[in-house]
């Protein structure tokens, strides 16, 4: 991640992108490319996410209904759009470009336990939106910001979000000229009527109108690009000019979204309403449209595939597979891929499947690597152990992460380090051999049930160790990565598995903690696996090097 070059500015100025008609609509993906599109104008842009949730944070959501949880660099535990506004706009956030219902709430009545309202009636309203402004200021200071681009989690005519919505309003008084808003809105096209249907935007709007917020901007999804006349009736009965409604089709690389923004000249729209000009002074090309545009097309030229097997859990919601419990490791091997010249191909397997008399190992062999990502909880467990092992045995490539680390070193503690039984006790706490333990410092917090936000969480350093493929990797001896677990490789075991043959590439500062494991290349072309999670850190123009080195070897047994 790069910083954007400071410039001298007044007054920032705030866009903030709201969903109409139903969830999921890509409110994040847009305000990703709204900020990205306005990088390559020459502004400083930070991106903020207000979800509705009580939760003070994202890190007690349960991955299969929520998706994914992004740690940031300073630990917090935040909702998966975060991650997708470090990725595109090439910036690191805090956590004070995240907050929810919860903690916002929590704020306010904190403040009032410490008088600092002055003895006043504290109010759901002025004072909860008032506490949201705050935020959004203080965030947009902290990041010295031109321009703030603010997502507003859940759809309009919700009653969650429905104070959010407030804030807008009131800071448009205090700012009129500083602020507008957008409204990401689905357009349906019945399979039986053959029509896209603007209705449903026409009554979206009008809620949000209800709330005392006119849409500046209709930024319009639907399966295929929107045509003039649909446009032209949006904009009659919607109160917008016509050329403010933006097409969003379906598409098949969410990197192509501002590039087709581009295309319905979004960036000068906004710069027209919010008064600026484009600067031009250059800034580093990581936030330029230049760069970007050359990834893009190179992803859309490459022809052969590389093909890679994810072994998890968090798949199944209902009949539906949610993909975005692991959305960091899918767009890292996007990104890893374009660097390798392949386009990947991602088959989802339950874990589960490995488990029993019916398991199947043989089927592994269909795909050019494996991965295994970060999880919790005993459940398909054992399976994941059998895949690791078949990956070591058979000479496949083998990536882990986190929870896919500790398994790997339970695995090789079993079938090579001959500690029989060897196990984690998060899963087992009887076992005779816990090679993955929890720290001291933690079974307080578990003893206490203290378990939101205690986790090993945010940035760390590591040191490497010199002729590993973790060294090849990086090209460097300390890297930082973000960490988000509460177990580690015991160290009492650490010298026993080392002896067997095993090598653990990086460990903290301190030697204590283990943060890669890896086998040596005579013995395997690629088997390593991480503690931290390598992809909370790869960009599309910056791909993660472990994801890249783990693609070549795949590559190269295809």
């Amino acid at each position: 991640m790069k910083k954007q070059t400071k410039q001298k500015k007044n007054h920032p100025k705030y866009i903030f992108v709201v969903g109409g008609v139903m969830s999921g609509v890509g409110k994040g993906i847009a305000t990703s490319s709204i900020g990205k599109i306005l990088q390559g104008k020459g502004f400083l842009v930070t991106a903020l996410k207000v979800d509705p949730y009580i939760n003070v944070d994202a890190g007690t959501m349960n991955p299969t209904e929520h998706g994914e949880v992004f740690v940031l660099k300073d630990g917090y535990e935040t909702d998966q759009d975060m991650g997708n506004y470090e990725r595109f706009l090439n910036i690191e956030l805090t956590r004070d470009n995240y907050m929810t219902t919860g903690l916002v709430y929590k704020t306010v009545i904190e403040k009032e336990r410490n008088l600092e309202y002055a003895g006043r009636c504290v109010q759901v309203v002025p004072h909860i939106p008032m506490e949201v402004i705050s935020r959004i200021k203080r965030a947009s200071k902290e990041a010295n910001a031109d321009i703030a681009i603010i997502e507003i989690g859940g759809t309009v005519g919700e009653y969650e979000n429905i104070l959010f919505l407030e804030a807008i309003r009131m800071l448009k008084i205090e700012h009129p000229e500083d602020v507008i808003t957008a409204i990401v809105s689905y357009i349906p096209t019945p399979s039986k009527v053959g029509e896209m249907k603007t209705k449903p935007t026409q009554h979206a709007v009008r809620t949000l109108n209800g709330t005392g917020i006119q849409p500046d901007i209709i930024i319009a999804r639907a399966e295929r690009p929107l045509d003039e006349k649909r446009k032209e009736k949006l904009a009659v009965f919607c109160n917008v000019h016509q050329e403010d409604v933006i097409s969003a089709p379906d598409v098949d690389s969410i990197y192509t979204v501002p590039i087709n923004f581009e295309k319905d000249r979004l960036s000068e729209i906004l710069m027209k309403k919010l008064g600026l000009k484009a600067r031009k002074k250059k800034q580093h090309s990581l936030f330029g449209l230049d760069l970007w545009e050359k990834r893009v097309q190179r992803m859309e030229e490459a022809k052969e595939t590389v093909s890679i097997g994810i072994v998890g859990k968090y798949f199944k919601t209902g009949d539906f597979v949610l993909s975005d419990a692991y959305i960091s490791v899918i767009e890292a091997l996007k990104h890893a891929a374009c660097d390798v010249n392949r386009q990947v191909k991602l088959v989802w397997i339950d874990s589960a499947e490995f488990e029993g008399e019916n398991q199947s190992l043989e089927t592994l062999k269909e795909y050019d690597g494996i991965l295994i990502p970060g999880g919790f909880g005993s459940r398909g467990i054992e399976g994941k152990i059998n895949v690791i092992r078949f990956c070591r045995e058979n000479k496949a490539p083998y990536f882990g992460l986190c929870y896919g680390m500790q398994l790997a070193v339970i695995e090789y503690a079993r079938h090579v380090a001959g500690l029989t039984g060897a196990h984690t006790t998060e899963v087992d706490q009887e076992t005779a051999h816990p090679v993955v333990d929890i720290m001291p410092e933690q079974k307080e917090n578990l003893h206490k049930k203290n378990y939101g936000a205690t986790m090993r969480l945010g940035s760390f350093e590591a040191k490497i160790l010199p002729k590993t493929l973790a060294f090849q990797a990086y090209g460097c001896a300390t890297v930082t990565e973000r960490h988000r677990h509460r177990y580690e490789v015991n160290p009492e075991y650490v010298e026993q598995i080392k002896q067997a043959g095993m090598v653990f590439s990086a460990t903290s500062p301190n030697g204590v903690l283990m943060e890669i494991a890896e086998l040596p290349k005579r013995i395997h072309p690629f088997f390593l696996a991480t503690q931290f999670h390598p992809e909370f850190q790869s960009s599309l123009l910056a791909p993660h090097p472990l994801f890249v080195a783990f693609l070549e070897a795949c590559k190269k047994k295809k």
